[in-house]
């Protein structure tokens, strides 16, 4: 796996660098900006790239932008996003914008390593990684009605999305949801059919759940 990594922080791009070569993630490239962003993905070609969301000069929506124009450059690039803040539309925006693994998670959870170096082995692999709490952001941001893609699913189809959304593991989702794996895929097939979703590989299918679920809770 190669990682590239944009963070303004001296401090804590170091410590992410430290991190992931200890766990054996080769880091390839390092950027403190955008522009150094796009040229590290283009003279790298990464599998992934790990992205603050606020960079210089204005520390507003530079890093953003920078991984939506690099995931329409390399359209296999996996993104995963670190940030203080939960800024849920951009990850639909990502997830939109190439065939790689999208992820998104708040900085502190860098603190549990385990989770955070299986973000990034699932999100390099072409799966999603997102932050609960985004997630939760998500699923508040719009209710019901008539418009709402998400309206023909059950509560409980929608709790099993939003873990899917998470990148949970059907065996997972059923830890979680107290239930058995197979009642879990079940609702997953549901979730398909409810959603229109043709017949393809089931990972594929998992991603395009994730986009209608992040269009339908987390769109402008």
């Amino acid at each position: 796996m190669r990682v590239v990594i944009a963070e303004d922080s001296l401090l804590l791009r170091e410590g992410l660098v430290a991190l992931l070569r200890e766990h054996e993630v080769e880091v390839v490239a390092q950027a403190e900006d955008a522009e150094g962003l796009l040229r590290i993905v283009g003279g790298h070609k990464p599998d992934l790239a790990i992205v603050d969301v606020r960079l210089p000069p204005s520390f507003t929506d530079e890093g953003i932008r920078a991984a939506v124009e690099a995931r329409r450059r390399h359209p296999g690039l996996g993104v995963l996003i670190l940030s203080q803040y939960v800024e849920p539309v951009y990850t639909a925006e990502l997830l939109a914008g190439g065939e790689g693994g999208v992820g998104y998670l708040l900085k502190e959870r860098v603190g549990d390593i385990p989770a955070f170096l299986d973000a990034v082995r699932r999100v390099a692999a072409g799966g999603t990684a997102l932050d609960r709490e985004v997630v939760s952001e998500l699923v508040g941001a719009r209710g019901g009605g008539d418009e709402d893609p998400l309206a023909p699913l059950s509560p409980r189809e929608r709790e099993v999305l939003a873990l899917m959304a998470e990148g949970r593991t059907n065996s997972a989702i059923a830890e979680t949801l107290v239930v058995t794996p197979g009642a879990v895929e079940k609702h997953v097939s549901n979730i398909f059919a409810k959603l229109g979703l043709p017949a393809a590989e089931d990972d594929h299918r998992r991603v395009l759940a994730v986009l209608a679920f992040l269009r339908a809770t987390g769109g402008k």
